[in-house]
């Protein structure tokens, strides 16, 4: 192999080891988005009549 097939080889491997390495890390931060949200927060007002 010639010097720059090396190189090539060597660049392609340690970024192959990366994306493996940070691929969880990037899953981990994936947030379900539910539609209706059970978390959101029904507002009614107490005083609705006019005075």
């Amino acid at each position: 192999m010639t010097l720059t097939k090396k190189v090539v080889a060597t660049v392609a491997l340690i970024l192959g080891a990366t994306a493996a390495a940070a691929s969880p890390a990037l899953a981990n931060n994936a947030m379900p988005v539910s539609p209706g949200g059970s978390q959101t927060t029904v507002v009614t007002p107490q005083d609705s009549h006019a005075p």
